[in-house]
This record gives C-alpha cells, sequence and structure tokens, in this order.
C-alpha cells in the first residue's frame, strides 16, 4: 500500500490538516509585507489523476495548510518564550537555522527571551544538568559559518512528562524542534502531551534529514550541500582507479534506508560505474552479482571501476554480525563499504587477478560542513515559516515546500514512513543510463521494474 493509499484508507487517522492552539485574535506586528489567508491550502501532488481520485474518495483534493505570516496571530510576542532543540545526527545547515530563528523572531516579532537548548532533548531534562543558552542576534551572527550546531545534539530517548514539566516550570510557549525521524516523532508526543495538559505551547519542527528521507517535506535541508560534497570525493575516487590499471575506486556515503544522496551524487558527477542503494537487494555472487559485473567489465577492455554505495545498501548480505543500536534505538547499518573491499579483493585474488581497492568513507566530512549555496537559502526560508506558523498557534507540524510554496505538513504524516527511492521512477531510470551497469550486471537485477510485481 502506497502512502496515498493509506491515507485515503483512513484520512481521519492520517489527516491533512495541522492542529491549532485556538482563535488568532492579536495584531500581528510584523510590517510591510503581504499575509497569507488562513484558509490557503497547496494540493499535495501535482498528479493530475491522483487529485481527481483522491477527490472522489474525500470529497476535496488533498492539500496542505499554506506556510506564511498571518495577519492574526495567536500567541502574544511580549509575553512569549522560546526553546530551540537540536537532535539527532549532525546535519549541514543546522547553525543557518537557528540563525534565523533567532534573527526572525527578534525582528519580526520583537521576541527575546530565546533558549538555545544544550545537547538535544536531553538539556531539558534537570538530571543532566545542561544549563540552555541565552541567544540574540549577537550570539547567533557568524554561527552560519561554522558546520554543525552551537547547540550541540545528541541521541537518546527522553521521558515525554519530564520533558513538558520542563517547560511548563520554563514557561516556553514556543518551541521548535530541528530534527528528522526520530526527532519529529519526539516533537509529536511533546506536542500531544501538551494537548493532554491544555498547555498552549507550539511545537512546530524544522525537518532534519540529511538522507532526505521525510514524507511531504519536499526536500530537507543539508541534502543538497551533500550532495556537493560528496562529488570532489567521487572525482577522487575516479583518478584514484584510473592511476592503477585494474583500479577500483570505493565510495561509501550516507543514506541509511533511503538511496538519494547516493543517486543524486551519481548523476552530479557521471562518472560512477556501479551505483548501489539500500532500495535494490543486489546480489554479490553468482552470475547476477556485482563481483561477476565487476569482471565483465575488465573483460570489456575497461582498465577502471567506480563504485558508489550507501551505507545502509547490502545489509542481507553481511552475515554473522550482531546487532547494534544507537541510543535513539535505530539499527546500526554494517559497514558495506569495508565488506566489499574485503570480498572484492578475495574474489579477484582467487581469480589470480590483480586489482587496486581504494575506498573512501567520507561520511562524517559530509555532514559536518555548513550548508552552501541555495541550500542555505532554503534553512532560511524554512525557519522563516516555522516562527509565523508557531506564533500563529500552529503545533505538532513541520514545515515543508510542495514546489516554489511552504507547506505545514503534521508530523504524523511526515513521519508516516520513510521517503525512498523508487526503482520504477525516473531518478533510478537515470542513474541506470548514467553508470550503464546494465552492460556488465546479468539479467535484470540493476533494473528491478522489469521483475517486481
Amino acid at each position: 500500500m502506497s502512502v496515498f493509499e493509506k491515507i485515503l484508507s483512513d484520512p481521519d487517522e492520517f489527516t491533512l490538516n495541522v492542529d491549532r492552539l485556538g482563535e488568532c485574535k492579536i495584531d500581528s506586528p510584523v510590517r510591510s509585507r503581504d499575509f497569507i489567508d488562513d484558509n490557503d491550502r497547496i494540493l499535495v501532488t501535482e498528479n493530475a489523476s491522483f487529485l481527481n481520485y483522491a477527490a472522489k474518495r474525500m470529497g476535496v483534493q488533498p492539500s496542505f495548510e499554506r506556510a506564511g505570516a498571518h495577519r492574526k496571530i495567536f500567541h502574544d510576542p511580549a509575553w512569549s518564550r522560546v526553546a530551540i532543540v537540536t537532535a539527532g545526527g549532525l546535519c549541514p545547515g543546522l547553525n543557518h537555522v537557528i540563525k534565523a530563528l533567532v534573527e526572525i523572531l527578534t525582528f519580526d516579532y520583537n521576541i527575546h527571551t530565546i533558549y538555545g537548548i544544550r545537547y538535544g532533548y536531553a538539556g531539558l531534562i534537570p538530571k543532566y544538568g545542561y544549563r540552555p543558552i541565552m541567544l540574540d542576534p549577537d550570539t547567533v551572527d557568524t554561527i552560519h559559518e561554522r558546520g554543525g550546531t552551537m547547540l550541540g545534539s545528541a541521541r537518546g530517548q527522553q521521558d515525554t512528562g519530564e520533558l513538558v514539566d520542563s517547560l511548563a516550570r520554563m514557561n516556553i510557549n514556543l518551541l521548535f524542534c530541528i530534527g528528522g525521524d526520530g526527532s519529529l516523532r519526539c516533537a509529536h508526543d511533546i506536542a500531544q502531551e501538551c494537548k493532554r495538559r491544555n498547555l498552549a505551547i507550539s511545537v512546530v519542527g524544522i525537518p532534519k534529514t540529511i538522507d532526505n528521507d521525510l514524507m511531504f517535506i519536499g526536500r530537507s535541508f543539508g541534502f543538497e550541500t551533500a550532495v556537493g560534497e560528496a562529488i570532489p570525493i567521487i572525482r577522487a575516487a575516479h583518478t584514484e582507479a584510473k592511476g592503477v590499471f585494474n583500479g577500483i575506486g570505493l565510495v561509501k556515503l550516507m543514506g541509511r534506508d533511503s538511496g538519494f544522496i547516493t543517486a543524486y551524487a551519481t548523476l552530479a558527477n557521471p562518472v560512477v560505474n556501479f551505483c548501489l542503494v539500500p532500495e535494490l537487494d543486489f546480489e554479490l555472487e553468482g552470475e547476477n552479482g556485482l563481483l561477476r559485473a565487476l569482471e565483465r567489465r575488465f573483460e570489456s577492455g575497461k582498465d577502471h571501476a567506480v563504485i558508489v554505495v550507501a551505507e545502509g545498501a547490502g545489509q542481507q548480505l553481511i552475515k554473522d554480525c550482531r546487532e547494534v543500536r544507537d541510543a535513539s534505538g535505530n539499527l546500526l547499518k554494517k559497514d558495506i563499504g569495508e565488506f566489499l573491499r574485503v570480498k572484492i579483493n578475495e574474489y579477484f585474488s582467487k581469480k589470480e587477478r590483480s586489482v587496486t581497492v581504494k575506498y573512501f568513507d567520507p561520511s562524517y566530512t559530509i555532514r559536518s560542513v555548513p550548508a552552501k549555496g541555495t541550500d542555505a537559502i532554503r534553512c532560511y526560508m524554512l525557519a522563516h515559516n516555522a516562527v509565523h506558523a508557531a506564533l500563529a498557534g500552529r503545533t505538532d507540524c513541520v514545515v515543508g515546500n510542495q514546489g516554489e510554496w511552504y507547506t505545514l505538513v503534521p508530523i504524523r504524516l511526515a513521519t508516516i514512513e520513510r521517503q525512498k527511492v523508487s526503482l520504477r521512477g525516473d531518478l533510478w531510470r537515470a542513474v541506470l543510463d548514467a553508470t550503464g551497469q546494465s552492460t556488465y550486471f546479468g539479467g535484470n537485477v540493476v533494473n528491478p521494474a522489469a521483475v517486481m510485481p
């Protein structure tokens, strides 16, 4: 069942409408701008056939609330107190988002009590002793020039009740959560607990996932920068592979369950000969396997090869390795890059064929740089719309975008399942065309669309 079919099967459970704390009665202090209407909506897709089908099922075309500044707001800026938290792994653009939040809160709404929560949600638990940082435009003036997050981050599951207790003690009424799938699920739990306690706290998420695997948010900040940073790594792998006879450049990129970085980086620097993503259950041994495909490439007269593999690809191939989870409960992926390096060397050694494998793992380097170009602009726009949503009393939502429009998406929907590369879609078809890997694999293993039911 596709995610759209899941929504249509139970539109009450998977609502497209964002929760509101109450009626907006306060005049917005924001001046010299066009305000959006409370009823402005943006369609969830441009696919007219699906929209017509959905309209027959739901009685209305599915859409999300448009994000932006409102003429009337719910929270009084004069009494507002803000908390900002960054959680999960690092990602390009975290400091950009923090800076943008602080500047928009200060300059648009004249809010000056802004707490930066240290080391993720743990910073809201008293026993850890992490003191919050007071944030203002001077504090965040140049943080966007540095990678990482000035607040620090952390993984780990905290007690929702304790988190809300701290927010209540601090009189926080605006909470901004910058994080990915797990962090946003925690934000959803906080929003639900606030609702149960009748606490008027807006909980708004800014999507942070370098893997670009959240649903309905368009593209997460950090993704474009990660792809851009991967390009010179692939170039270096290609240079190393070309530098020796039968050289193999092997690059492992981030992507636990979704192969977007690997696929996009392959297209951005199409010297790649084999692109391996988590969505593809490729084989290692046998006539249809990767090892034989490499051998076929060398037999065809080529004297080098470049392989780019996502960290979550080929996990089924690695046997006799115990499961390990991080502090948030996520299953840590086994090292597919090192596994392939060893297996490739073993295979060609048995064949008495000399190959040289150069292995590159730039994962932590890529995620630790500041956002660049349009990615940095996306950080500011996401933060900009998160602030306007929170002041207007929206909660339990995350900011996304559909094309040129920014939208408010219920967190429940953004985390309904992971967004994945479609093996039937244009992106994967383009990857197959760019790599030419179908030439070297036997059968349809590189084009699963041909054999999928």
